[in-house]
């Protein structure tokens, strides 16, 4: 085959490159060589592998017609084609591959577009818009070029491939949820109900009604039709149970057998019911530390932890923080009917330096408030809130109260309680909702933390 004619061709396609039977290189395009960080000229001859390990191509030496391959190297995740080459003859004298997504923020955008194309084909197949609970976040909404966000991404896209159990960890407001979301929105159950719960929020006395329902007549007040559980309602979708952390020690064996059996009783109920539910928990605390402390069952923890995914905190990747805080900004401008258009160089450097405890959900009320009081168009560090976030943090003052982690903890969970109820003048209701948490858990939060209603 005479490569140099084909070349004008060759070059307008993406990482092209041909290899013999052997595995050596015959053709490579410049944007490819430029792409591997190589010369284009010195790879002829050379056996693929030396600059290119974890090359398909030897493996798919024999195939008959073009397969789809994916990467995942120190090049990001890529997405090529290997398809054979044959001289006049028919005679075969080698493979090629050439690249369909070569950087991996475009097959972020992509997967999320195949996503929403194959959703619009169902819609039209049925006839109608479905219905039932969606997800509100894509992957496209965890911002970031930082390693680590990219990182998480990757993970995203691997996790929602499979239908295994997941524990997201991290700490407050590293946005575990989100996570939640996109890959639900990823994996073959997207179309179905994505149901979430928080274990924290609902009474001890509550969560197993919650979580598998009950029968008609089972106690007093029981609706005379019974109420499905959590369970039920995420058949064949995605159940999301935030703060699995919380959840009482007398729930957690009913909860292994769901998982294990894949069915569930109700309340009241003689008959099991089969249940296909993907789980998917959160938590803001180490489960591992929890089963060494006897308050989380080990076999429930190994259970779920097949898949765990940690949220970085904001302080792993303040590179991220200009862009974080640009779109915080055009949400607030959206909600608030501003025209904010960003924050200056001085109060850039300022937020990148503070210490988040409450890491995103604490900086986005730190930019609500900048923007309150700004005066133009761009938010200065006068803006900035002095009683907000950032501050130092006194490791004296904490060692001498006890364990130093769960007082920090306590003092932020305090600091952000008493600045939300302070904003809306001591209305618990109003307060609860900003905080995303349900009104009985804010009165257990003020009790704990010994603030005065």
């Amino acid at each position: 085959m005479n490569f140099a004619e084909m070349e004008p061709l060759f070059e307008s396609v993406p990482g092209l490159v041909i290899i013999d039977t052997e595995g050596k290189t015959l053709y490579m395009s410049q944007q490819c060589a430029d792409y591997f960080g190589v010369d284009k000229d010195s790879t002829i001859g050379k056996e693929i592998r030396e600059y290119f390990p974890e090359t398909t191509m030897i493996k798919n030496m024999n195939i008959e017609k073009p397969v789809v391959v994916f990467y995942n190297s120190y090049l990001g995740i890529g997405i090529s084609v290997n398809f054979p080459v044959f001289d006049e003859n028919g005679t075969r004298i080698g493979i090629g591959e050439y690249d369909v997504v070569q950087n991996s923020e475009v097959l972020y955008g992509l997967a999320d577009d195949y996503r929403g194309f194959l959703d619009g084909v169902l819609n039209g197949q049925t006839g109608h818009l479905t219905t039932f609970d969606r997800t509100r976040y894509t992957i496209n909404d965890i911002l970031g070029k930082s390693l680590v966000m990219q990182e998480l991404r990757r993970k995203i896209i691997s996790t929602a491939a499979t239908n295994s159990t997941v524990i997201i960890s991290g700490e407050t407001g590293t946005g575990k949820e989100l996570v939640a979301h996109a890959i639900h929105n990823l994996s073959n159950r997207r179309q179905e109900k994505f149901i979430k719960i928080n274990a924290a929020s609902i009474p001890e006395n509550l969560i197993e009604e919650e979580l598998f329902g009950y029968e008609k007549g089972s106690f007093t007040g029981a609706l005379d039709v019974g109420k499905k559980g959590k369970f039920e309602l995420a058949d064949k979708g995605t159940l999301f149970i935030d703060e699995i952390n919380h959840l009482p020690m007398a729930m957690q064996p009913k909860l292994l057998r769901a998982l294990q059996e894949k069915e569930i009783d109700r309340i009241g109920g003689q008959e099991p019911i089969p249940v296909d539910v993907r789980i998917i928990t959160a938590t803001n605390e180490d489960l591992k530390e929890l089963v060494r402390r006897g308050r989380f069952r080990e076999d429930l923890f190994y259970r779920l932890d097949v898949i765990e995914i940690d949220t970085p905190p904001l302080r792993e990747h303040p590179e991220d923080m200009e862009e974080i805080i640009q779109s915080i900004i055009e949400e607030l401008n959206v909600e608030n009917g501003l025209s904010k258009v960003g924050v200056d160089d001085e109060t850039l450097t300022e937020l990148k330096n503070r210490y988040w405890k409450g890491n995103i959900r604490e900086l986005r009320n730190v930019i609500e408030s900048a923007m309150a009081f700004s005066k133009d168009d761009t938010i200065h560090l006068t803006d900035l809130d002095s009683t907000h976030a950032g501050k130092k943090v006194d490791l004296d003052a904490l060692a001498a109260r006890g364990n130093i982690i769960e007082q920090a903890k306590n003092d932020a969970e305090r600091e952000v309680i008493m600045k939300v109820l302070e904003r809306f003048n001591g209305n618990k209701t109003r307060a609860a909702n900003y905080l995303g948490i349900a009104r009985p858990l804010l009165y257990q939060k003020l009790k704990r933390l010994n603030i005065k209603e």
